[in-house]
């Protein structure tokens, strides 16, 4: 089991001490919390891929950067935790490999050197050893995995595995059972979403079985039962071995979408205030008690009056079993559809043979949802014996409960003292980005919805504006999803109708170049073309505009204005809410 993310741990990065490295510990560190196996991150490119936008180590030909980002930072720091955590890369975004065209497959040796850079500079420059790489998130393939598998071999990268396609079962499985050569180099089939369900011809390809996104729901106790449930059935139901979660952390503003589908809660750096939700204790249910390389064995499946049990072994003698008993009310996934079904309190019996008859005690771990008063996350319970009883055991089971019985003695809820109290970003803020040497390439609290802004020192420039922040791109990436035709990051709470906003701004393209501030923007991520606001702009042709949208249809007021090139300027937006209709002035 493992997570993934995409521009969703933005805010992490923003994190004081201690409160970030406890937020890695809950996820990373070996049983104390999710104990995740494997990460999943994006091979930035530029564009949005649903919350923001990720940067790419090559924003242009001959540009290689392996710094910029947080998702370098993440795959170490969870390495320092799990030094046996599996890696894997996938694209969204391509950058500017299109050559004006919205498609990365123009030139396949040219997109199999983009990816094969990222995997080779994660060694050269963080020591970061990638284990599996993917093609291109719920898009085509093409024969592009072919040439990416000959190109991967002949950088010494034959340890590195491919996982096709990201999307649906189809059409991936037919063409490789088709494809003898695409057969060879296909380690793993990836599907979204699967509702625990697999095609008749995704199994006939004998390759591993992967639900390579899932979950995407909201982390309440629905969400954990949600977890909890497709954990265990998308093997029993569909025979896939990995399941991963997207997203990993829910760090970023929770008004974007997808807001708190994370397994836990972190979007305030500011405050220092985060939130373990339920979803980490049911994800400790598997990974605290199983590794990579585990068996499931042939003994899986349904209970009579609903719920579902798993068992794996280490090959060693060691067997954990989970049993799950969530209910459709507090199980349902944001997608795809669930049928309904029915979960009632039932008496299970298990008995253990073979090698196992002769296990003589089992550790139990308990969690409870969906009713407050009777709610139990991820709790240790007396052993269960199993002297003299021919490894019979029976359990008592109610709904929206999980058990974990296994020979394994290292479980432990793991807690750090409670984090800061929540609190709203501050009414005052500013950053005038004076770092010498920043650790990220991103300023703080800043989340780019289009383009790429990053710390830039001006040396040219002795006075107050040697340190900037800039954004970087001159052309449009292969985009992955609607980015707006205009760049744009966002900063502070959604929820603020009166304020004031001030920026010192540069536009560097003469005649066409622009820039803008904004306030009361009211969406973001994959919905930002469309974001609704205060939009004032200056441009180097000598005009301005004050819009009531980012892509400039609603126009309130316009006119000339002494602007050009080259020269900075002190723009001020005051943003107003007046009237019982609470026009903006």
């Amino acid at each position: 089991m493992l997570p993934d993310l995409w521009a969703t741990s933005r805010l992490l990065v923003n994190y004081p001490e201690p409160y970030r490295s406890e937020i890695l510990d809950y996820l990373f560190k070996p049983n104390f919390g999710a104990s995740l196996h494997i990460l999943k991150v994006e091979i930035g490119g530029d564009g949005q891929t649903t919350d923001g936008t990720e940067p790419s180590h090559m924003h242009y030909t001959l540009d290689e950067n392996y710094f910029r980002g947080y998702e370098w930072w993440l795959m170490e720091e969870a390495k320092k935790r799990n030094p046996n955590i599996i890696l894997i890369g996938l694209p969204w975004s391509f950058g500017w490999l299109g050559n004006g065209f919205n498609w990365p497959y123009v030139n396949l040796e040219l997109t199999a050197y983009y990816i094969v850079s990222w995997i080779l500079g994660a060694k050269r420059y963080h020591d970061l050893d990638i284990d599996y790489i993917g093609i291109w998130n719920e898009r085509s393939f093409d024969s592009y995995i072919k040439v990416l598998r000959r190109m991967l071999d002949s950088q010494g990268l034959q340890r590195v595995k491919i996982i096709a396609s990201d999307n649906l079962w189809e059409p991936i499985s037919t063409s490789v059972l088709l494809d003898s050569a695409l057969w060879k180099v296909v380690d793993v089939i990836g599907a979204h979403y699967p509702g625990t369900h697999t095609v008749q011809i995704a199994k006939l390809t004998e390759k591993k079985l992967w639900s390579s996104e899932d979950f995407s729901t909201l982390n309440s106790d629905v969400g954990a039962g949600c977890w909890g449930r497709i954990l265990n059935q998308n093997y029993i139901n569909g025979y896939m071995t990995s399941t991963i979660a997207w997203n990993l952390v829910s760090s970023y503003y929770e008004q974007l979408p997808y807001g708190r589908c994370g397994l836990m809660t972190a979007q305030e750096p500011w405050s220092g205030h985060y939130v373990v939700e339920s979803p980490i204790w049911v994800s400790a249910h598997t990974t605290q008690f199983t590794q990579p390389g585990w068996y499931y064995l042939k003994t899986v499946g349904h209970l009579e009056k609903g719920g579902s049990y798993v068992a794996l072994t280490d090959g060693l003698g060691n067997l954990t079993i989970i049993v799950e008993t969530m209910s459709h009310k507090h199980s349902t996934c944001i997608r795809p559809f669930l049928p309904y079904y029915n979960v009632s309190h039932q008496l299970a019996t298990f008995v253990l043979k073979g090698s196992f008859s002769d296990i003589p005690e089992l550790q139990v771990w308990y969690t409870k949802l969906a009713k407050p008063l009777e709610r139990r996350l991820f709790k240790q319970l007396d052993s269960l014996w199993l002297l003299d009883t021919g490894g019979r055991f029976t359990l008592d089971l109610q709904e929206d409960e999980l058990f974990t019985l296994t020979t394994l003695t290292t479980g432990r809820k793991g807690n750090h003292p409670l984090p800061p109290k929540s609190q709203s970003f501050p009414l005052t803020y500013k950053d005038d980005f004076n770092v010498d040497y920043p650790f990220f390439s991103e300023a703080p609290n800043f989340a780019d919805q289009t383009g790429v802004f990053e710390y830039y020192m001006n040396v040219e420039d002795p006075g107050e504006h040697r340190y900037t922040l800039r954004q970087v791109l001159n052309q449009r990436p292969i985009t992955w999803a609607a980015d707006s035709s205009n760049t744009i990051s966002i900063i502070g709470d959604y929820q603020w109708s009166d304020m004031k906003i001030q920026c010192d701004v540069y536009i560097e393209t003469l005649d066409r170049g622009g820039v803008f501030i904004a306030g009361r923007i009211n969406k973001g991520g994959i919905l930002i073309r469309s974001a609704r606001g205060v939009f004032f702009w200056i441009f180097s042709n000598g005009s301005y505009r004050v819009t009531g949208d980012l892509a400039g249809w609603i126009t309130y007021t316009a006119g000339s204005v002494e602007v050009t090139a080259k020269m900075w300027y002190t723009l001020t937006l005051k943003i107003k809410v007046a009237g019982r209709r609470k026009k903006t002035q």
